[in-house]
């Protein structure tokens, strides 16, 4: 929800702050709050019969799974949905499908977070069948079985993909010591472990109100919206005692650990600390990466390494912003004989960005980009939902869209080129390669995948 929620946000950002200047609302954002005191941020809009709910339980995520049960988050949200109440799986998907109702959950490595929608006419049977999937939720021994065996089949075939594989050392590397090492998506041995009885430990652990973040969009008024919240998520448990997670900086710095593959490309997944929304410094290095790597065509990797060079089909670079770990992420494959090429031109990249401000010109094709690249995805009431719950995640006001993009249209040539100094680490990556390089002297070598078996 977060990834989705930062990458729709750089296109808007510029657009907002133009809404801004006229004194009007980008998002005109309601809260709502119910008898009993639960909340939600609403966003009205009647003009088509579709209601979307979306909600999170903050820090209910796969970081507080137990490491001999790893991946129980993620089993979790397969199996909340397999039946509830007095309907078995099948009864309960059949409700969901033949009155044209979508109810899913996910598991992220902070939190976990489900969404429901539905046709209006349809909104006292789909806001019943959710009320039941988090209050009454059966876990099935049938169920469960079915679940775990998919889970342990997407962990086989995933260790077949260089890029799965190359995330998985980065992870075992650069979270050392820490939750987000784990596997979240379980283990072959650990997804074994998990019980009926653990899946309903989470979810009288983890579901709970004081965690409950929600927000909702579409055909539905405020008042009918507070009653639902007690209807939806009144019967859940008022509290639940969790052990907090500790933050993190990116570990492995001037590691380059090598899996060898044997597979014509090799795949390169750099990662190096970052900084997060709260930090002063932020806006300048969320438009230097923009300029760096986050754009795809029209960003100096891409230019550098795929339009000159001919040495990749893509190569991007991310901000990796989580809870309690803010970082840089690049990453690109290429031919095994380039592989050493392409680690040289990204940390020159990032040396020219240091040494050179950018030109006036290429900063301001960069904001007239991200003007333009509004995404129509606006229209929907499951985007939208997404958006305002994005906002309440990340502890954002609600008009935060009204005013942020004064913030960024102030950034300067030299507050970028001073991010770039501060922050880029080009001598102290953390690099994970998997295929046959050349060129490229690894620090350590990897025989053995963290987490998998």
């Amino acid at each position: 929800m977060k990834k989705f929620f930062f990458a729709f946000l750089a296109s808007l950002i510029f657009v907002a702050g133009c809404k801004a200047s006229a004194e009007d609302r980008f998002l005109d954002i309601q809260e709502v709050r119910s008898a009993s005191g639960i909340t939600a941020w609403l966003v009205e809009d009647h003009s088509l019969p579709i209601i979307s709910i979306k909600f999170a339980f903050a820090g209910a995520g796969a970081a507080q799974d137990d490491p001999g049960k790893q991946g129980l988050a993620q089993l979790a949200s397969n199996t909340l949905d397999e039946g509830a109440g007095d309907m078995d799986s099948q009864a309960f998907q059949k409700a969901l499908a033949d009155n044209s109702i979508s109810l899913r959950y996910g598991a992220g490595r902070d939190d976990f977070t489900g969404s429901l929608k539905t046709l209006s006419r349809r909104k006292g049977l789909a806001f019943n069948l959710l009320r039941l999937s988090l209050t009454k939720p059966r876990f099935d021994t049938d169920a469960v079985e079915r679940m775990r065996a998919a889970n342990m089949t997407r962990v086989r075939n995933s260790l077949s993909d260089p890029e799965w594989i190359a995330a998985r050392i980065q992870n075992d590397i650069a979270f050392a010591g820490h939750p987000y090492a784990m596997n979240s998506g379980g283990t072959l041995t650990t997804l074994r472990n998990i019980t009926s009885n653990d899946l309903k430990s989470f979810a009288a652990a983890r579901l709970t109100r004081d965690r409950l973040l929600i927000a909702a969009s579409g055909d539905i008024t405020k008042a009918e919206l507070s009653k639902a919240l007690d209807k939806i998520f009144g019967a859940l448990p008022a509290q639940g005692a969790l052990p907090p997670v500790k933050d993190l900086t990116v570990q492995g710095g001037r590691e380059i650990a090598l899996f060898r593959k044997d597979i014509p490309q090799t795949i390169i997944s750099i990662i190096q600390p970052g900084i997060g929304r709260g930090h002063p410094d932020y806006h300048a290095f969320q438009i230097m990466n923009h300029l760096y790597g986050g754009s795809g065509f029209g960003s100096r990797l891409m230019e550098e390494v795929r339009e000159k060079r001919g040495l990749t089909y893509g190569i991007y670079s991310s901000l990796y912003l989580l809870d309690h770990l803010k970082a840089l992420t690049i990453s690109t494959s290429t031919e095994n004989g380039s592989a050493g090429e392409v680690l040289s031109l990204i940390t020159a990249e990032m040396k020219k960005i240091q040494d050179t401000p950018v030109s006036d010109k290429e900063l301001s094709d960069a904001k007239s980009y991200l003007i333009g690249s509004m995404p129509l995805a606006l229209d929907s009431t499951d985007d939208i939902a997404s958006i305002i719950l994005g906002l309440r995640l990340d502890g954002l006001p609600a008009d935060y869209l009204d005013h942020v993009g004064a913030k960024i249209s102030a950034v300067t040539p030299a507050d970028i080129q001073k991010a770039a100094r501060q922050y880029l680490e080009p001598d102290a990556l953390t690099t994970v390669v998997v295929g046959q390089p050349e060129n490229i002297t690894p620090t350590r070598a990897i025989d053995v995948l963290p987490n998998v078996e």
